[in-house]
């Protein structure tokens, strides 16, 4: 798929001096240590459009441009004259880059690897700000210039449609959106590529077309796992990518660890999907979750951590050493510990027709993509701890009321004083206490909720198309197959909170007692939502992914 819209400029000029900064020319000898000079011809291409980023070129003589092309002409993203250098986070990864970098006059350029540059970074203070901070702002730049051979044909009512925008948005890939019910264009895009109402969402890659895609074939057709060896024995393998996740992937890649995290959809977790924390320590104006786990990831990938995305643990041998994790598809991934960072799942409504609905006006997050959706219509946020009073205060931007509706007598118990400050004074919130959604109504989208007070009995019918579902947590911990000892709720018992008669069971072999964050089975720690009796915040799940490591580095040497 190609477009003929003319890039956009990739940046505005107060920001030139960081997206591009000029090197100092003793900048640019302490980079040629950790590269090669060469001579490169004008039309040489250096990195072409799909192709995994494997080096930076720093410019001494001559000139480079990024180049997206499109309908047999070329356009322009971004010039890069002499002291200035290529690359943005996807060569943190060893993903393929979404612009061909090309010679548009001859010259030299000192070319740097991806694992000389991840050494340089790790080691030169000053280097590393310019870059990272160089290669960040780029990404972000790309995204709002649209820089991308991407595009997603569907439509606001498919479910699926909302899953794919979701996977790509998370995880920062560009991306253009044709909708079916709107764009004149979508027609001829559809008798060329022959596409039925069953396939729809598709998603064409350049020009590979896929028919409602799952998130990891989407993620194999991008190459974000391009650069990883999957039969390579590392360290530490680190199951979900949320704030614990991320937390123990920084700490441990940091601290020389060969660590691998596997996600199923994208960094951050439930945590990923909020629009405002506030109560996270060091950021008084508050973040979205996407922006700490986007932070957080770069983090770990320029310490040299390598991240999975799209690929699910499905199951763990625990039999043996070292451990395996079978995922979707391919080899099993070996790892001499593990932590699991699966986390948890809301509780899905008690409804027979809830999958109807599901993505079609039922939802488990509340991003700008849900909010753009029910711009000016009622709503209703259902749960009371800390992300649905983030939803509902969220909500109230775009929708004309909001509903929370909460199966006790109130929030005091599970939510933070801030929240509920807010939720009591806001003008367009609506408590609901002692109540539960009994019926889901409607056609192809949701129309209709059916509402039940249980301190009285009565029911009420809400022309309501959107619900956000944030109740409970179900642990995701099926996968591990009896390996690990649970607690009544299927959430993992680590630490003190293993029992002499859970060890017995388990058949622990060591002399010592478990660690801290340790399982009953050793060399296997969980941190975060997923582990018995944790604390349901970003702050505690962060603190419990960087403890986890110091137990790590003691198995790995017992």
């Amino acid at each position: 798929m190609t477009t003929t819209t003319p890039a956009p400029p990739l940046t505005t000029p107060s920001r030139v001096d960081h997206v591009f900064p000029t090197l100092t020319a003793v900048q640019i000898a302490r980079l040629g240590t950790r590269g090669r000079v060469r001579r490169v011809a004008e039309g040489e291409v250096l990195v072409e459009v799909g192709r995994a980023a494997a080096s930076i070129f720093v410019v001494t003589e001559g000139r480079i441009e990024a180049v997206r092309s499109g309908g047999g002409a070329q356009a322009p993203v971004a010039v890069i004259g002499p002291g200035q250098f290529t690359g943005e986070v996807s060569v943190l990864a060893g993903r393929p880059g979404l612009a061909r970098i090309q010679v548009a006059a001859a010259g030299e350029v000192i070319e740097v690897g991806r694992e000389e540059l991840l050494a340089l970074i790790q080691t030169d203070g000053e280097l590393s700000d310019v870059l990272m901070r160089a290669f960040i702002l780029r990404r972000v730049e790309l995204i709002k210039s649209g820089v991308s051979d991407v595009v997603v044909l569907g439509s606001t009512h498919c479910q699926g449609t909302l899953r794919v925008r979701d996977f790509l948005t998370r995880n920062g890939h560009p991306h253009a959106v044709l909708d079916l019910d709107r764009d004149a264009a979508v027609q001829e895009l559809l008798d060329r590529f022959q596409i039925k109402p069953g396939d729809i969402p598709v998603v064409i890659c350049g020009t590979v077309v896929l028919r409602n895609p799952t998130n990891q074939l989407i993620a194999d057709s991008l190459g974000f796992n391009a650069a990883i060896e999957r039969t390579h024995l590392r360290d530490l393998v680190i199951v979900g990518a949320g704030p614990a996740g991320l937390a123990a992937a920084v700490y441990g890649a940091s601290e020389g660890l060969d660590v691998l995290i596997l996600e199923s959809t994208a960094a951050g977790g439930q945590a990923g999907s909020s629009q405002r924390i506030e109560n996270y320590l060091g950021f008084p104006t508050a973040i979205t979750g996407q922006e700490l786990a986007a932070r957080a990831g770069n983090q770990a990938l320029k310490f040299g951590a390598q991240l999975m995305i799209g690929s699910e643990a499905k199951r763990l041998s625990c039999d043996r050493k070292p451990f395996a994790i079978d995922i979707d598809d391919g080899p099993r991934l070996p790892a001499r510990a593990v932590v699991i960072a699966s986390g948890a799942e809301y509780r899905k409504l008690a409804i027979a027709n809830l999958s109807q609905f599901e993505g079609m006006g039922v939802y488990y997050a509340a991003t700008r993509m849900e909010a753009q959706l029910c711009k000016d219509e009622e709503v209703a946020v259902v749960g009371g701890g800390n992300s649905a009073g983030q939803a509902a205060v969220f909500l109230t931007d775009h929708a004309s009321r909001v509903h929370v509706l909460v199966r006790s007598d109130g929030l005091a118990d599970t939510m933070s004083r801030y929240l509920i400050r807010r939720i009591e004074d806001h003008p367009k919130i609506e408590m609901h206490v002692r109540t539960e959604i009994v019926a889901l109504e409607g056609d192809r989208h949701l129309e209709r909720v059916r509402w039940r007070n249980n301190r009285t009995g009565d029911q009420e019918t809400r022309v309501l198309r959107h619900v956000f579902s944030m109740t409970g947590a179900t642990p995701s911990t099926a996968w591990l197959h009896g390996c690990v000892a649970l607690d009544d709720r299927g959430f993992i018992k680590t630490g003190q909170d293993l029992t002499p008669e859970d060890l017995t069971a388990a058949k622990w072999p060591l002399a010592r007692a478990p660690y801290l964050l340790e399982t009953s089975l050793p060399g296997v720690f969980a941190v975060g939502d997923v582990r018995s009796r944790s604390v349901k915040r970003v702050t505690a799940a962060v603190g419990e992914g960087s403890m986890a490591i110091a137990a790590v580095h003691q198995v790995l040497h017992e």
